[in-house]
């Protein structure tokens, strides 16, 4: 199973450029692609996971958000989960031995519970204002240090992140950061993505 690490994309809602858009940030190196959409039908969700799929075979790791039946429908890499979404243990058991990420916010105790239920990765935030979530729980860069030293899976940092603050969380150690209008928001998606990657590259 490939490893959830580097830059994580997450679509807009309704983005009606949605595909040229990934295979911008693609072109840039993001390494992980989330299909997130509240907006459109479910035909609608259907076709365009297909073609984002596609899109990222060979280049990037395709997740689902909230949608376990749109997943297993795709054949995506895996899931992303949140308190309101299946549970964990339903996902698995309809989607096999692929990809589990969860939602944990703030909360150290529902991420180690999710690991221990077969979570994959997990995600904390949110970690600075966030115009998707505005009124998102506030997550503390210390919060992913002390992740790091009781979990064994990979930890994404989430919340309004952009190439100017996150460097923190990558240096706090955070494995992945997920980025919606920070990456897909900007005028060159490429450029963009390539400058969070080489964040990473300096940390290591």
């Amino acid at each position: 199973m490939r490893e959830i690490k580097g830059l994580y994309g997450i679509t807009v809602s309704g983005d009606d450029n949605v595909e040229t858009n990934v295979a911008a940030a693609l072109g840039g190196g993001t390494q992980v692609v989330q299909y997130r959409d509240k907006s459109s039908s479910e035909e609608e969700k259907y076709n365009i996971a297909l073609k984002l799929k596609n899109l990222c075979r060979d280049k990037a790791i395709f997740i689902i958000n909230d949608d376990v039946t749109l997943a297993k429908a795709v054949d995506a890499d895996g899931v992303h989960l949140g308190k309101n979404d299946s549970d964990l243990i339903n996902a698995r058991r309809l989607l096999g031995d692929k990809i589990i990420g969860v939602s944990c916010y703030n909360q150290l105790t529902l991420a180690e519970q999710a690991q221990a239920a077969g979570a994959n990765y997990i995600a904390f935030g949110r970690f600075f204002s966030s115009s998707t979530k505005p009124s998102a729980v506030q997550a503390s860069i210390d919060l992913i240090k002390y992740a790091k030293q009781s979990l064994d899976i990979p930890v994404v940092a989430i919340g309004g992140i952009t190439v100017n603050n996150a460097d923190t969380l990558i240096n706090a150690g955070a494995d992945a950061i997920a980025v919606i209008n920070g990456l897909f928001g900007q005028s060159d998606i490429t450029q963009t993505a390539k400058t969070f990657n080489k964040l990473f590259k300096n940390q290591n």
